[in-house]
């Protein structure tokens, strides 16, 4: 998105649905002029790869970056906070294999590890935590991804934005090597002359120097032989299939504390430390993504609880109570396994895809399930 507007107005959707129809009127915005557009093209071909490769654009706005990188060769999904952005988003990438997903940029809908470039323009400035915003996109990145981030510090009286040294800082931490390119000079960019600072920040992360992997926890909620699950919606990411109530662990957060978090913030059950118990370790990998560690913890609903809601519709579209002992088939994999290991009493398992595997359960499909004997 760009850089007219305000940190409260970023806040709401509402904002952007607002500026959708008249966004591209910025020559920078919509690319309209055959000239800034080639200039932007040529400068992606500098920043990204020049093979085919996966490119996340955060805050993709109507789409004029996005479809730069499809027409050249990459496979690029766009994230947008607002409805109406993404929607001129997808008409304008029409005819390209890219994807649009309405999500927040803080929290992207999509799975870790899955993109070798994240490329924003005009987005960090906006948000609050900037710093441990970046530490969750970079987690967005295969090992060895880069950031191509397009920042700035805009106005001369008011200025606005982040200095390339503010951003340098933020990164460096993250990165194995960092460049900074300054933009302002190049009018062609902008469509006219500019004199306040915008640049690009290109960054390669640093190679993990030991196995690292992301922690999942999970709540088996019960009420008698019942069992809650959820039916994921817009999240880029088995969206229609039934999983329960999960999320990852945040940063200096320890398991139990993240799955009480994960249960009041999907599904507004405020749930004690005394009132979840360990269920279940598994490791999984996904058909495509990297392994990760999923910490299944049971719970029983009690009036103290509460009913369950579904406070996130953003990201469920229904919640509902399933018979343990009848499982319904519209599962994810990897939950499904999960749940059947946790009602043959088991304690550790492994669970992994192998290539071609589907995301979601099926009767008739291999059994990756893997239990792991624990001893005494």
């Amino acid at each position: 998105m760009g850089a007219e507007g305000s940190m409260t107005g970023y806040g709401t959707a509402d904002y952007w649905d607002a500026a959708a129809a008249g966004f591209d009127d910025e020559p920078d915005h919509g690319m309209r002029d055959p000239a800034v557009r080639e200039a932007w093209a040529a400068r992606l071909r500098q920043w990204l790869p020049g093979r085919p490769c996966d490119v996340l654009d955060l805050g993709c706005g109507t789409g004029s970056l996005a479809r730069l990188a499809a027409e050249q060769g990459h496979r690029v999904t766009g994230v947008d906070r607002s409805p109406r952005m993404a929607e001129r988003a997808r008409a304008k990438l029409v005819g390209t294999d890219a994807t649009v997903l309405v999500g927040d940029a803080a929290a992207p809908p999509v799975e870790e590890s899955g993109f070798d470039v994240f490329l924003a323009r005009h987005l960090l400035w906006l948000l609050p935590g900037q710093e441990a915003v970046l530490r969750r996109w970079a987690r967005l990145l295969r090992p060895g991804g880069a950031l191509v981030l397009v920042e700035g510090r805009w106005g001369e009286s008011d200025p606005v934005g982040l200095t390339a040294g503010d951003l340098m800082r933020m990164v460096e931490p993250l990165a194995s090597r960092t460049y900074v390119e300054q933009l302002a000079a190049d009018a062609a960019l902008w469509g006219r002359p500019v004199c306040d600072e915008r640049y690009v920040l290109c960054a390669d992360l640093a190679p993990p120097w030991r196995h690292a992997e992301i922690v999942d926890v999970h709540l088996l909620l019960r009420r008698g032989g019942e069992i809650l699950l959820a039916r994921r919606a817009g999240t880029g990411y088995a969206d229609g299939l039934l999983h329960a109530p999960s999320g990852h662990v945040e940063d200096g957060e320890d398991v139990r504390t993240a799955v009480l978090r994960e249960a009041a913030e999907e599904i507004g059950v405020r749930l004690t430390p005394d009132e979840v118990r360990v269920a279940l370790v598994m490791q999984h990998k996904s058909p495509t993504g990297s392994a990760r560690t999923g910490w299944f913890f049971e719970a029983e609903l009690t009036d103290g609880t509460g009913e369950p809601v579904n406070r996130e519709p953003d990201k469920c579209s229904e919640i509902g109570w399933f018979a343990l002992d009848a499982l319904p088939e519209d599962m994810v994999a990897y939950c499904r396994a999960g749940v059947e290991a946790y009602r043959a009493g088991e304690r550790f398992a492994v669970h992994w895809h192998e290539p071609g595997d589907g995301i979601a359960f099926a009767p008739d499909g291999p059994d990756r399930l893997v239990v792991l004997e624990a001893s005494g």
